[in-house]
C-alpha cells in the first residue's frame, strides 16, 4: 500500500502535520501519523488537486492562432445542444502546464459570445482523449451583459441590446414552459403525443431545475436582469464572473437566496467597459456577503497555471492560508458537483495530490510530484 509523507498537509478541510496519505489504487485509503509502509515520496507539503471551474483550456489553445479558437460557434445566438467537449482538443500544452502547476482538473465551458452557448464538460487535464478525460457535467453556458450584444455581426438572430438578448432567452423559456404545462396537463394517450425535440429537452430541464445554468455576468445590474429571469421561470444558476460588483448588497441578495458565484478572474485586464469597477477590493464585498463561492482562471483570459496565485488577494483580505487553499479544492468541488470525489483529501476519495518543495504561497516553491488517481502524473 504506498504512502506519501507530508510536514504539512492541507486535506481542504484541516492542517495535519507530519502525516502520511495512505492511498490504494485510484483511490485514498487514509490519512495518518503513523508509517504502515516507506513512502513513496516526501514532502515539506502537500496539498488536493486543485480545480478550476470555469475555463475554456483545449478550446482555446497555446501556439494556435485566434482563428482556429473553438470556445464560440458564431452560427446562432442560442445553441442548447453545443458541447464545449466536442471542441477540446487534449494536445493542447496548456494542459502539461496545469498539471505542473497541481491544476488537475477543469470545467470547460463555451464561451459568452451567444446567449446559450452549451453543455459544460468537467474533465481530467491529463486524459489521453476526450472522452477518457470527461467525468462529469456541471451545467449549461449562458451569458448577460455586454458580450452578447456585441457580436451583432455573427449569424443567426442577434440582439443589439441587453434587452434584445433577455427577451431572446424569455421567448425559448416561454415556449418550453407553455409545452411542459401542456405535457403536464394532458392525460392517457394525448400525452403520449407531446414529443419533446432535443432542444425542448434542454429547455425543459433547466425548468424543472435539472439542469443548471451557468451565467456568464460581471454587472450588478445585469445580475438584477438575471435574477427576475430566475423569479419568472424558476431556474437553478450559478453567477460566473461578477467581476464588476463593487457594493455588496447584490452579493447579499445572492447569499439570500443561495446562488454560487464562481468568480474571477482577478488578475486580468479590464478590457471593456462593463469591467471598469473591476478591482481585488472587491472581494471585500464577496467575502463580507457570506455567499458561497468558488474561483475561476477564465483560462486563457487568465492562464490556468496561474490559478494558485491569485489566492495572495484573498489572503490579503483576511483569510488564513487554510482558508484560501478551500476555495480552489473543496469549494470550486461543491460547486461543481463533484466533492464526493474530490476537493478533500478524504478515505474513498481519488488520491489527487501535489507535493510541494515548500509553502504554496512563497514565490520561490513549486511543485515536485503530482499524483493524479493514484498515478504519479509529473515528477521536478
Amino acid at each position: 500500500m504506498p504512502c506519501v509523507y507530508g510536514e504539512t498537509i492541507y486535506t481542504g478541510a484541516e492542517i495535519r502535520e507530519k502525516s502520511y496519505l495512505h492511498f490504494s489504487g485510484t483511490k485514498i485509503l487514509a490519512l495518518t501519523s503513523e508509517k504502515k509502509d516507506e513512502p513513496v515520496g516526501s514532502y515539506p507539503v502537500i496539498t488536493p488537486a486543485f480545480i478550476d471551474p470555469h475555463c475554456h483550456i483545449g478550446m482555446i489553445r497555446a501556439g494556435e492562432p485566434s482563428a482556429e479558437a473553438e470556445a464560440n460557434d458564431q452560427m446562432d445566438s442560442l445553441l442548447p445542444l453545443s458541447d464545449a467537449l466536442d471542441s477540446v482538443m487534449m494536445d493542447d500544452s496548456a494542459f502539461q502546464d496545469s498539471i505542473e502547476a497541481g491544476v488537475l482538473y477543469s470545467c470547460v465551458v463555451p464561451g459568452s459570445g451567444n446567449i446559450i452557448g452549451g453543455r459544460s464538460a468537467v474533465i481530467r487535464n491529463y486524459g489521453t482523449n476526450t472522452t477518457d478525460a470527461l467525468f462529469a457535467r456541471a451545467g449549461i453556458k449562458a451569458a448577460f451583459g455586454y458580450n452578447t450584444m456585441s457580436d451583432k455581426n455573427w449569424k443567426g438572430t442577434r440582439p443589439y441590446a441587453r434587452m434584445g438578448a433577455v427577451a431572446l432567452l424569455r421567448k425559448k423559456l416561454d415556449e418550453a414552459a407553455h409545452k411542459l404545462e401542456k405535457f403536464n396537463k394532458a392525460r392517457g394517450k394525448s400525452k403520449n403525443e407531446i414529443d419533446f425535440s432535443a432542444e425542448e429537452m434542454v429547455w425543459r430541464d433547466l425548468l424543472k431545475g435539472k439542469e443548471r445554468l451557468r451565467v456568464h455576468v460581471h454587472k450588478t445590474d445585469d445580475i438584477a436582469s438575471l435574477l427576475r429571469v430566475v423569479d419568472e421561470y424558476g431556474l437553478k444558476v450559478t453567477v460566473e464572473h461578477a467581476c464588476d460588483v463593487h457594493e455588496p448588497e447584490i452579493f447579499a441578495e445572492l447569499k439570500k437566496r443561495r446562488i454560487p458565484v464562481v468568480y474571477g478572474p482577478i488578475d486580468s485586464h479590464a478590457y471593456k467597459v462593463e469591467l471598469k469597477h473591476s478591482d481585488w477590493r472587491n472581494l471585500h464585498c464577496l467575502l463580507e456577503s457570506g455567499v458561497e463561492f468558488g474561483l475561476m482562471t477564465d483560462h486563457c483570459v487568465m492562464l490556468q497555471q496561474q490559478l494558485l496565485h491569485q489566492l495572495r488577494w484573498f489572503v490579503r483580505c483576511g483569510l488564513d492560508r487554510r482558508q484560501a487553499l478551500e476555495i480552489i479544492t473543496r469549494k470550486n468541488a461543491e460547486i461543481l458537483g463533484i466533492d464526493k470525489i474530490l476537493g478533500t483529501l478524504a478515505k474513498g476519495k481519488w488520491a489527487s495530490f501535489t507535493g510541494w518543495n515548500g509553502d504554496p504561497f512563497n514565490l520561490t516553491s513549486f511543485p515536485v510530484a503530482v499524483y493524479g488517481e493514484g498515478e504519479a502524473l509529473y515528477r521536478e
